[in-house]
């Protein structure tokens, strides 16, 4: 039995949670909110547990993490949505270059994959579950919610980028995206528990970010659902901790903003979010929803990360995020979504197609 064939023990996944005094469990959310800061640190946990050796792609730790976000999917009632029930497999490989470094490849096709000399298959899924819309007009069309679960791994391991300081070398990743696919779980668990939204919505947990969005780009080369069906897609990264520059706990940004109609329509709503504060870091070329913002989806990001120094070190621990923030930060994005499932299509303003 894998280690992402069971749960970790509520205990353990408390104790490990109360290190380093965050996340704060015993904070209580403010009115009306449906979401605990103590079930979002929970699967925060689990999800950035050094038990998962950071999460590199093609890893064990990986493989455990997958089966883990698929269990979540069948418990919140999520249709599978891949072509292996909630897992969409994804043509990766590993190649020696001539001067010996390692280097990891999507290929276009899994016949593609067997005329590569050399190449080494590497595990790889996309995890998808689908919930259909009730629309009888509306419902053949969809909006994506993702986050990556993929990270580093561990400093040494091949392939690794983990910037180890001391004796921890595991990169567990708990902002790098764990805060996303916690973030995209609890969306959907607050949406199937109303009434269903006029249009379907699919709900993914993207491999391979980290390495050139190779999860992405497969999907876009090979998605599960027409992508001119395809609404709009809200990718949720690093909401682990609070921006300041966004406004503070509860608030997030939106990484290009101005290239679509869907920050605007967002905000005038009463989301509690901004333009990307930091236009200067590309952070919106720099995550998933860029492969599909280049197939012409309205796709951008939302983040709330404050370039802490923690990133891509073994200091991206859970203990380290703010609970109750990223509870405020998912009920916000998960009115973002319904808003995106039952309201009017965004659109690129001129020029902001890429």
């Amino acid at each position: 039995m894998s280690l992402g064939t069971r749960l970790l023990p509520l205990a353990l996944l408390l104790s490990a949670a109360c290190t380093g005094g965050t996340p704060q469990l015993e904070l209580v959310p403010p009115p009306g909110m449906v979401l605990t800061p103590m079930e979002v640190s929970l699967q925060l946990t689990q999800l950035s547990h050094d038990s998962l050796r950071g999460r590199l792609t093609g890893t064990p730790g990986a493989e455990s993490a997958a089966e883990m976000i698929a269990r979540e999917m069948a418990r919140l009632g999520l249709e599978p949505a891949g072509d292996s029930g909630y897992f969409q497999r994804v043509a990766l490989y590993a190649i020696t270059d001539t001067a010996g470094r390692l280097r990891r490849r999507v290929a276009p096709s899994w016949a593609a994959l067997d005329t590569i000399q050399g190449a080494t298959r590497i595990w790889a899924v996309n995890v998808i579950g689908r919930l259909r819309g009730a629309d009888a007009t509306l419902g053949d069309e969809h909006i994506l919610v993702d986050g990556h679960y993929d990270h580093v791994g561990v400093t040494g391991d091949p392939g690794s980028s983990c910037r180890a300081v001391g004796a921890d070398s595991i990169c567990n990743g708990a902002d790098d995206d764990a805060s996303g696919i916690v973030a995209t779980l609890k969306i959907a668990q607050i949406i199937t528990r109303n009434e269903r939204p006029r249009r379907s919505i699919l709900f993914a947990a993207m491999t391979a970010e980290e390495i050139g969005l190779l999860g992405a780009r497969w999907y876009v080369d090979h998605p599960t659902l027409p992508l001119a069906s395809m609404a709009a897609n809200l990718e949720i990264e690093m909401i682990g901790r609070p921006d300041s520059l966004a406004g503070g706990p509860g608030k997030a940004w939106l990484t290009g903003y101005e290239r679509s109609t869907m920050g605007d329509m967002l905000k005038a709503s009463g989301i509690p979010l901004v333009p990307d504060p930091r236009p200067d870091q590309q952070f919106f070329r720099r995550s998933d929803n860029y492969a599909l913002a280049l197939r012409g989806v309205v796709a951008h990001t939302l983040s709330s990360f404050n370039l802490h120094s923690d990133y891509h070190r073994p200091s991206d621990e859970a203990s380290r995020a703010d609970p109750l923030h990223m509870a405020q930060v998912i009920e916000a994005a998960a009115r973002a979504v319904r808003l995106l499932a039952d309201g009017p299509k965004p659109e690129w303003k001129p020029g902001g197609r890429p």
